[in-house]
């Protein structure tokens, strides 16, 4: 990409699209297009077309989504397949008619079954059922990924799609009803440190295994893979299975990842995990053999991460409020 060039970051003001825009911000882009919901409703098609039209970005990075943990996916399922799949439809297909020179979709890893061999490459797809606390969003995302492989084959668009793990970091999701494990325990702790609470409740039996990704890395490999040429790019996928897995290839259990975040928040209390709630899938580790085989591989371990992100919200004054 030149620096010059025109760049749609569709999601700009979530996790990953916030990260991607100050990535962009790093390197000198400046031609930076950013719509928020109230001004540009990704759902409505016609505001969407005529947005493309208007604007005819060169790049597109579709990072716009409704996301939400397991809570969130339980209780509103409907809005979370819906939401997607119409954000995703309307956002490829105005592209293709306004000639994007390429595409950048963003998914999640929840793609694969729940009962996968570990860790799962990019060929577990669509080899068995999905984990069902999450089936409604899982299924947009696939549609996605086949969205942008449909048009690439038929209209020989060039659209590609990145499969993150779950991300962590600066701008992340507080709202106890909706938000993931990382930035809900990161509240919780934070909370009870203040009112010098003695515990802290930890959904689940804290058995089980997760991979975290910290977002600056997820916005750096998403530009990887933007940028990559197409030959190193096409020989390295396939026409109907080319998304690309991110993430760190290690996974820790949120027993070890909450104990982490306790030393790293300060909070002296005790853990009580609440098995009566779910756990979701056992274990989510991902192969990333695909991304390293290209040349990129993540550079913010856990620990780091967790800080970084605590940091960052003590001097936003965030969680206090």
């Amino acid at each position: 990409m030149n620096l010059n060039d025109k760049i749609y970051i569709a999601g700009h003001r979530g996790l990953v699209g916030s990260a991607i825009v100050r990535q962009l911000k790093l390197r000198g882009f400046t031609n930076l297009i950013m719509r928020t919901h109230k001004e540009l409703d990704l759902t409505n098609q016609a505001k969407v077309q005529n947005f493309f039209i208007q604007e005819k970005p060169d790049y597109v990075i579709l990072a716009a989504a409704k996301v939400g943990g397991i809570h969130a996916n339980n209780t509103y399922p409907a809005d979370f397949i819906y939401q997607n799949m119409m954000i995703e439809v309307n956002v490829i297909n105005s592209a293709y008619e306004n000639k994007v020179k390429r595409l950048l979709f963003l998914g999640s890893t929840c793609i694969y079954p729940k009962i996968a061999k570990q860790p799962m490459s990019e060929d577990a797809l669509l080899t068995d059922l999905l984990e069902p606390t999450n089936e409604p969003y899982a299924v947009a995302k696939i549609a996605g990924i086949k969205l942008c492989e449909s048009y690439n084959r038929q209209h020989g668009t060039d659209f590609r799609s990145a499969m993150p793990t779950n991300l962590y970091g600066i701008n992340d999701n507080f709202h106890p009803d909706d938000s993931h494990v990382i930035p809900a325990l990161m509240q919780r702790f934070h909370k009870a440190k203040v009112n010098n609470d003695p515990e802290v409740v930890v959904w689940g039996t804290g058995n089980a295994l997760r991979e975290f990704l910290f977002v600056d890395d997820m916005a750096k490999a998403s530009l990887f893979i933007l940028e990559l040429d197409e030959d190193t790019y096409q020989g390295n996928v396939q026409p109907m299975l080319s998304h690309i897995n991110v993430g760190t290839g290690k996974d820790v259990t949120i027993r070890d990842m909450a104990q982490m975040l306790k030393q790293v928040i300060g909070f002296k209390g005790r853990l009580i995990f609440d098995t009566k709630k779910p756990d979701g899938a056992l274990r989510k580790l991902i192969d990333t053999s695909r991304l390293s085989n290209m040349g990129w591989k993540y550079s913010v371990d856990l620990k780091e991460g967790l800080k970084k992100t605590y940091d960052w919200y003590l001097k936003e004054d965030r969680l206090s409020k």
